[in-house]
């Protein structure tokens, strides 16, 4: 009898220690029958299942090109062969093409659990700004719940209560729990979508919305990896689809009201908060104690930091550098997760959400403005 177990339930150092030949599964949404998967893949003892994507194939909520999708699938499951796993799948919809050949495993999916029921965002949200929480799945040091779906938690959370304090501006979108990790050798277990295909696929989503006449969208990140890349996207974006306000941001808790609860409550000193560190391990325990193991907890706080650069939360100094993450952290942490509390978690959570909110209200104000503009003629406007 096959066993399913959640792989971003366990930490890395576990995802080290499973036999190479352990089949490893992402899903293209719900709706799989267990049972035909486990014979699709010869009865194996055990089947490790990742996180399922949201959205982005055809039949889905909300699509994007085969190609695209199948760019960041395949950048997806390279990844667990380069950990030396040797069967790696996605499980999907029937009649999609992805060129993944031997990596796909197609099923039908139960009517009643597809997700292409559903439009997604509803028609009803096209005044609202579309929140898109982007975490990942990557590891998290030893202590924090479901390691490799920390970032994925946080961000989720975040994005579901900025749009619940502003219920007719801001439409939450369900998380996409995959991102970019150009250090993921360093530490088993954590994935890369690839920078060019993660762009791609963005911006295929933003393309896709617009063409439903959805204009206000905020890419909001929950891990740093992320970040440069999501602003490669706003920038085209804002190129592409001139009449849209398209926006991005640098992690969450990073703005002036997120950095100054940060610097009020904070134990730590810098170096403290870089990853798996005070901040997020604090967040995870006002999210998720029960799955917190704060006995594991090693603080690597001996970063080689100069001047112009050093890792905090947000990262300091005016250097950009991307240096093996292995030179600075034995365990995967960068910073001190014992100090961490559920009471500064909740503080910093609700300064999160809150900054959040602000940003969705700017957008607003913004593409507001801006429109008053480009029907008064404004520059070009006037000219065409």
């Amino acid at each position: 009898m096959t066993s399913f177990f959640a792989f971003d339930e366990i930490t890395w150092p576990e995802v080290a220690l499973l036999p190479r030949n352990t089949p490893l599964v992402i899903p293209l949404g719900a709706g799989y029958d267990q049972l035909q998967l486990a014979a699709a893949l010869g009865a194996p003892a055990r089947v490790g299942l990742l996180p399922a994507l949201p959205f982005g194939w055809h039949g889905s909520a909300l699509s994007v090109p085969d190609a695209v999708l199948g760019a960041l699938l395949r950048n997806l499951l390279d990844s667990l062969r380069d950990d030396g796993f040797t069967q790696v799948f996605a499980l999907t919809p029937e009649g999609l093409q992805l060129g993944l050949e031997h990596a796909r495993i197609a099923q039908p999916v139960a009517a009643r659990l597809q997700p292409a029921r559903q439009q997604l965002p509803p028609a009803a949200a096209a005044a609202s700004v579309l929140l898109f929480p982007t975490g990942h799945t990557a590891q998290h040091g030893h202590h924090l719940p479901r390691p490799l779906s920390t970032d994925n938690i946080i961000i989720d959370h975040i994005s579901r209560t900025a749009a619940a304090l502003l219920p007719q501006l801001a439409y939450s979108m369900p998380l996409m729990p995959y991102g970019v990790s150009t250090h993921r050798s360093s530490f088993a277990g954590t994935l890369n979508s690839g920078g060019r295909a993660f762009e791609d696929f963005w911006l295929a989503v933003v393309d896709a919305l617009v063409a439903r006449g959805f204009d206000r969208i905020y890419l909001m990140s929950g891990h740093g990896g992320n970040c440069s890349f999501l602003t490669t996207v706003v920038k085209y974006a804002g190129e592409r689809h001139r009449r849209i306000f398209c926006a991005t941001a640098y992690l969450h808790t990073a703005g002036p009201a997120g950095a100054a609860a940060v610097k009020a409550h904070r134990v730590s000193a810098v170096g403290g908060m870089g990853h798996a560190g005070e901040l997020e391990t604090s967040m995870i325990l006002a999210l998720r104690p029960d799955l917190t193991h704060m006995q594991r907890v090693v603080d690597e706080t001996d970063f080689v930091a100069t001047a112009s650069y050093y890792m905090d939360w947000a990262e300091g100094g005016a250097l950009v550098a991307n240096p093996p993450w292995d030179d600075d952290t034995a365990t995967g942490s960068y910073g001190a997760g014992s100090v961490a509390t559920a009471a500064h978690g909740h503080i910093w959570l609700a300064a999160a959400a809150a900054e959040k909110a602000e940003h969705v209200r700017e957008i607003h104000e913004q593409q507001r403005r801006r429109e008053q503009r480009r029907e008064a003629g404004y520059g070009l406007w006037g000219r065409t």
